[in-house]
């Protein structure tokens, strides 16, 4: 890997990711011409021997922890890229379950600045390109990488998939990926290789997914039809994929939804990897060990905070389901401007006891607590809604409100996420966070 000219000064990671931020003139700017150019000119970096590219609306993160997990218990070296991160830039990019080093990723953006010359790259193009060769470097067995935005278009598919995943699909990023289910399935489908196993979260994917899959001879592994997680008595649960039976942990204690991303993750190591189904004991363990940040995420107590990245109708469905029966509490909720914010607040409104809206500052996609609270009160009448200027804010009245009982929602975006795990560290509940947020997300 290239290292700074001699002489020259180093820029630290957070420098880099500032300038970065800066650099080109839109976020998101998709297609494959301008980072393909630049990643052949990096010698066209394979991550791993074998790739699982994972692509989808929701349930993307933790289908990759599982996977991970699942690989790692078979003593396989895996690495991880997904995105964004919640706290640090190194999150996105892990190898054999340790988040990267600064030096490692410094040293990559350089190589990969040194490889773009006069080609504009965007702040997720250029770092995914720097994750992408520092795997390479790590000769990983499996590599497992989490598509940004779409499958199509995004950086992670300059990579060829030997295995796929699609978790399940909803609306979103709609100004990117279409304004229905298949049109956007049909851009998720971008990821599908000739002839790859694909294995599907849900046991309705669109007939988009179906159809390119069918054109291009992949064979669809469906929910319910091909393989299926059955909970036990004892917070245990069973997999089943043909004639494979494992016994594993029951993940519904971190939200019954948590049941499809595992017995996906399952599915698609066992296709990948058909010795895991002699892993038995050592799989259980690894997996009971796994821990998804902000993924209704419980800390503390008196009151219970649940954390969640969720983001759109369809996360805030899954945790209204996740919530139905028990008492309803208020919700913190944080979103960005271009997000349904009346789609995600209809859902949760049967499950919450009120909303405490809070600005977040994004940029052109930011968002005020009034802004948001209003549009709140256009679909939610029976509940009260309320307006303040940050997370931190609208979390401090929410524990006043809580009085020491009960359990609070905080829902809506990383970047909330990421706000309410720092005053919660910075109240003293929960455990600290491991270390200052990096710029970008």
């Amino acid at each position: 890997m290239s290292t700074a000219r001699a002489g020259a000064t180093r820029h630290s990671l957070r420098d880099w990711l500032a300038r970065l931020e800066a650099r080109h003139p839109v976020a998101i700017d998709l297609g494959l011409e301008r980072c393909g150019a630049v990643w052949q000119r990096l010698g066209a970096p394979r991550p791993g021997r074998q790739v699982i590219t994972v692509a989808g609306t929701n349930g993307k993160g933790s289908t990759v922890a599982w996977t991970c997990a699942a690989l790692d218990a078979l003593g396989l070296r895996q690495g991880a890229y997904t995105s964004p991160h919640l706290l640090r830039f190194n999150e996105r990019l892990r190898i054999g379950g340790e988040d990267i080093d600064d030096d490692s990723l410094v040293a990559a953006f350089e190589a990969v600045e040194a490889a773009r010359g006069d080609t504009s790259l965007t702040y997720f193009e250029f770092t995914t390109l720097a994750c992408l060769t520092i795997m390479a470097r790590h000769d990983l067995d499996v590599a497992v990488l989490e598509v940004g935005l779409g499958g199509r278009l995004d950086t992670v598919n300059l990579v060829d998939a030997d295995l796929a995943v699609i978790t399940p699909i909803g609306l979103d990023h709609q100004a990117f990926l279409g304004d229905d289910r298949e049109t956007i399935g049909r851009e998720k489908a971008g990821i599908l290789r000739p002839g790859i196993p694909v294995v599907a979260g849900e046991a309705r994917p669109p007939d988009s997914v179906l159809a390119h899959a069918a054109a291009l001879g992949c064979r669809v592994m469906l929910p319910g039809r091909d393989f299926s997680l059955s909970p036990e008595a004892r917070g245990r649960a069973v997999f089943r994929l043909g004639e494979t039976r494992l016994d594993v942990p029951d993940p519904a204690r971190r939200g019954a939804y948590q049941r499809a991303n595992l017995a996906a993750a399952l599915a698609a190591v066992l296709t990948l990897r058909p010795e895991a189904a002699r892993s038995g004991a050592a799989l259980y363990r690894r997996l009971e060990s796994v821990r998804n940040p902000g993924r209704l995420q419980a800390i503390g107590s008196a009151p219970v905070w649940r954390v969640d990245v969720g983001h759109n109708p369809l996360g805030a469905e899954v945790i209204a389901r996740a919530l139905a029966e028990g008492d309803p509490g208020p919700c913190v909720l944080g979103m960005l401007e271009d997000k349904d914010a009346e789609g995600v607040a209809r859902l949760l409104a049967p499950v919450v006891s009120g909303f405490l809206c809070a600005g977040l500052e994004e940029g052109a996609r930011a968002q005020t607590g009034e802004r948001l609270a209003g549009r709140v009160r256009q679909v939610v009448a029976d509940r009260p809604v309320d307006a303040f200027t940050s997370v931190g804010d609208a979390m401090a009245a929410a524990r006043a409100a809580a009085n020491g009982s009960g359990a609070i929602l905080v829902f809506g975006s990383f970047h909330t996420a990421a706000a309410a795990l720092e005053w919660l560290s910075a109240q003293g509940i929960g455990l600290p966070p491991s270390g200052a947020p990096a710029a970008g997300a």
